[in-house]
């Protein structure tokens, strides 16, 4: 079994790898252990990107005080994660054909390589010391007897990936594939995946629609939420209904999911931001309802779903509806809480923070476990 990683004092180097750039960082002890850095990744030539690889995190070593123990990073798919073979990706070209990229690193450095998907380290993290942990101590001071232990989450940007945290155990699939949530059905165009409805450019799709532009001219999300909240000006209509459709599409993912984990669910990436205009959409979606061949509605959900960033919903999830019951046959009571719920948040250290954690506390299981 693994040291608490909160305490922990090995370090491990580690990275989040996206199309543009590369973060590299270190953690010991769930901290930053050197101010994180940003380098071009130089996706456009295999042995350029390679060496910004080798080079950030020689760079990286050079700037703790003792040996790092592994290296353990995000990396995007498709890959062979547990043999760390990257394969064809659209953000990452020069990798086609596949490079072993595990290996290779092992070989330079002489120490452990992990890699994971950015989505499964993200929900890792957040589960180990950001919305999850956060949210049972809300219950434990509030005197709920609800505890949560499985951990759902998604990440909104270039794409749209996700994360399942099982019984404080990262699920990974048999084909490290599983959560691969921007593969289920866009509800509102059912001949494409959630994805295309729930990333960044879902979002300047629906405004240039919406104010009948072309897409090429459609501002950044970021642009089009300070539409949407008055701070620029612009087409605030069609800016809230922009971020209204991207919940509309993550809600419906989201609601699939939790029908089948059902926990927690945690909400990161570069969208995250903008969680005032669809955060509301992603709640309304989930608490839907369904149509019977009667005609008569059923929830989608048999569990309430609150938002937690909303005030009044988080002091009403909190509450819950805890009740003290007599135990048959004694004069003793026990609480009893009958009122099925799950939340949704914001991540609560930050994407990339996130990731590192979720990398660290990995890679110290499975060394752990060797």
């Amino acid at each position: 079994m693994s040291a608490n990683p909160n305490t922990d004092e090995r370090a491990v180097m580690a990275l989040d790898a996206g199309g543009t750039n590369f973060k590299f960082s270190a953690i010991r002890g769930n901290e930053p252990a050197i101010e994180p850095f940003s380098v071009p990744s130089n996706a456009h030539d295999l042995e350029l990107c390679l060496a910004t690889l080798v080079d950030g995190f020689k760079r990286v070593r050079n700037s703790l005080p003792d040996n790092p123990v592994a290296i353990s990073f995000a990396f995007p798919g498709p890959c062979d994660y547990p043999n760390g073979i990257v394969g064809d990706l659209k953000n990452l070209p020069c990798f086609r054909g596949g490079v072993a990229l595990k290996a290779m690193l092992e070989e330079v450095f002489d120490i452990p390589t992990f890699i994971n998907n950015d989505g499964d380290l993200f929900v890792y993290g957040e589960a180990i010391a950001g919305l999850l942990p956060e949210v049972n101590e809300l219950l434990a001071k509030a005197g709920s007897p609800k505890r949560y232990r499985n951990l759902f989450g998604v990440t909104l940007g270039t794409g749209f990936g996700g994360g399942i945290v099982r019984n404080g155990q990262l699920f990974l699939g048999d084909n490290i594939s599983a959560a691969e949530v921007w593969t289920l059905r866009n509800k509102i165009d059912r001949d494409m995946p959630a994805e295309e409805g729930a990333c960044i450019r879902a979002v300047r799709r629906t405004y240039a629609e919406q104010t009948g532009i072309p897409f090429d001219e459609a501002p950044d999300p970021r642009t089009i939420y300070e539409i949407g909240v008055g701070t620029t000006e612009g087409n605030q209509q069609a800016a809230v209904a922009a971020f209204q459709r991207l919940g509309e599409v993550a809600g419906d993912a989201i609601a699939q999911a939790l029908t089948l984990i059902d926990g927690l669910a945690v909400i990161g990436g570069g969208i995250s931001g903008a969680h005032p205009l669809f955060l509301p959409s992603i709640i309304a979606e989930i608490n839907g309802n369904f149509r019977t061949p009667n005609g008569e509605t059923q929830r989608r959900l048999t569990q309430l779903a609150f938002n937690l960033e909303d005030p009044t919903q988080v002091e009403t999830f909190l509450k819950g509806d805890t009740r003290e019951i007599i135990i048959p046959g004694t004069t003793r009571t026990t609480q009893y809480d009958p009122m099925p719920r799950v939340g949704v948040g914001i991540s609560r250290l930050g994407t990339s923070e996130a990731v590192a954690i979720g990398a660290y506390a990995f890679a110290l299981n499975q060394l752990d476990s060797q």
